[in-house]
């Protein structure tokens, strides 16, 4: 406030002799105040109000102080504040709370500002926005208009592959990710569709911890040699590679075989598939290249002086391994124009098993080491030593690279540091095929089981060992080749050439005994 108006307005006040001496009085800080601190409560005297004259010195400061500017009438009220005591300000502060306090998500719509409450609503999880709906009637329809349980929804069917896959499974991704028509349900219908979802997911998990799947066996029907060394399948089809030196392709839903793919000389051991073509593996030491949809061979490989064991393709680059002991690094231009750019060698045995990505090359030997290479130079970077017998099978992702071995233990380890993070012990024979998403670890072993690992308990140094095994499958009466799984099956295949689909979504509850469910069986019985 300028001083020429405070003093006008000190000039104005003063009319009144007794007027002045109690406005001061009020102004002032209470003089007569007593607080005596003790470890009883706090006592206080405070000088009363004049009755005669406040009422119309109260309304003559009001008047005034209606006159000034907003500049003008903070800085006086400052100055009252800070001539008062704490007591008073406490009471100023609760007065001024509520006083505070804005119900924006109301106040935006009256703006024309909709789309901005909604937004911010749009961040709640499902049980605040069931709590938010309740919060009153403008909050309620700022929900259903903005259709917030449909974001819900799409933000986790974005992020989550569980959600994904119930989606596109139970077909209600059709009423997702879609502008507002008329083809669209209303917001009631998301708001009840949510829990069912959530109990679709806990009937899920339930079903993996319990073991409750069901069965469906493909019998494959090998006219030599038995056996189905390897596999990869989608929501289509399964491609598996035989031991008899075919690769058969199967309808996903019908389990019918739809095609034979014929050419190596030797058992089919490795296979990698993705829309575009087909590449494997074979004991007659090359890498062939087939059409998806002809099975057309578009080229073999001939480098490997031994039985090619796994091989890893993705992003233009391809590792293969060979029972000769070394990795070959391809780059694939096309199907067609695949040229070797690096042979890693190292390893004293065999090599099994290869991974990789935009990192990190990690490979595995039947001489117990785990070797790191770099991707981009291919030079070695580091070698884990643990395993006791050799390594028949690995999976890297994430900085973890996770190992089944012939000394029967599966083991993690931190691909960075080189250390072994647990020992996973239960199989009773070689480890031959693992996987592991973020949930969950699956091993198949000699011993013809399958293991259902918790994953994030055995990153945990405090889990209990006896708590990490979730579940054991017995179907197999052969050793398990290969296995793959997501959220919602298992398919595994083995020596006693059956391909098994273990379905923990489509469970049926008839009389079924709890781990074990009637199986239907597919025969190809080749022509």
């Amino acid at each position: 406030m300028e001083p020429e108006m405070e003093d006008k307005t000190l000039e104005m006040m003063n009319t009144s002799g007794m007027e002045s001496q109690n406005l001061v009085d009020d102004l002032s800080p209470k003089k007569n105040t007593v607080l005596k601190l003790s470890n009883g409560p706090v006592v206080s005297s405070r000088k009363r109000p004049s009755e005669g004259n406040y009422e119309k010195e109260k309304e003559h400061c009001i008047a005034l102080f209606d006159q000034w500017s907003e500049a003008d009438q903070v800085e006086f009220v400052e100055r009252l504040i800070s001539r008062m005591c704490h007591y008073q300000h406490g009471h100023i502060n609760s007065y001024l709370k509520p006083m505070l306090q804005r119900d924006f998500i109301t106040a935006l719509p009256a703006q024309g500002l909709d789309h901005i409450a909604e937004n911010i609503l749009s961040f709640l999880d499902a049980r605040s926005l069931c709590a938010a709906e309740l919060v009153c009637k403008e909050w309620q329809r700022v929900i259903s208009e903005g259709m917030l349980w449909k974001k819900l929804i799409e933000r986790m069917v974005r992020t989550d592959p569980l959600w994904k896959g119930l989606s596109e499974r139970h077909q209600w991704e059709k009423y997702l990710f879609k502008n507002r028509t008329s083809e669209v349900p209303p917001n009631s219908y998301y708001h009840s569709l949510y829990p069912k979802i959530i109990q679709d997911i806990e009937t899920i998990e339930a079903n993996w911890r319990c073991g409750r799947h069901n069965l469906q066996r493909i019998q494959c029907r090998s006219e030599n040699s038995k056996g189905v060394y390897c596999l990869q399948y989608d929501d289509d089809k399964i491609i598996s590679g035989l031991r008899d030196n075919s690769i058969k392709i199967w309808d996903k839903q019908s389990l019918e075989c739809l095609k034979i793919l014929t050419g190596h000389t030797g058992s089919v051991l490795c296979l990698q598939y993705d829309e575009r073509v087909i590449v494997t593996g074979s004991s007659d030491s090359t890498v062939r290249v087939w059409e998806v949809t002809t099975g057309e061979v578009l080229n073999t490989l001939i480098h490997h002086n031994e039985a090619v064991l796994h091989l890893r393709f993705a992003n233009g680059l391809m590792v293969t391994c060979s029972k000769d002991r070394s990795i070959a690094v391809w780059d694939m231009a096309s199907p067609t124009d695949i040229s070797l750019r690096r042979v890693l060698v190292g390893h004293r045995a065999a090599v099994n098993v290869v991974d990789f990505d935009d990192k990190y090359i990690v490979s595995a030997s039947g001489d117990r080491t785990i070797k790191v290479w770099s991707t981009s130079t291919c030079e070695f970077v580091r070698t884990l030593n643990g395993h006791k017998r050799g390594i028949a099978c690995l999976q890297y992702r994430d900085r973890l690279v996770v190992s089944g071995s012939s000394d029967n233990t599966i083991r993690l380890w931190d691909i960075e540091c080189g250390a072994c993070l647990r020992v996973l012990e239960g199989h009773e024979e070689l480890v031959r095929c693992i996987r592991f998403d973020n949930k969950r670890i699956v091993s198949g072993a000699y011993d013809g089981k399958i293991k259902v690992w918790d994953l994030q308990a055995a990153l945990d140094p405090r889990a209990p060992a006896s708590t990490l095994c979730l579940r054991t499958l017995v179907e197999h009466s052969g050793r398990v080749f290969r296995l793959q799984f997501d959220e919602f099956q298992i398919i595994s295949s083995s020596h006693d050439d059956t391909i098994l689909i273990w379905d923990f979504l489509n469970v049926s509850t008839n009389g079924q005994s709890e781990g074990r469910s009637p199986s239907r069986t597919y025969t190809y019985i080749s022509r």
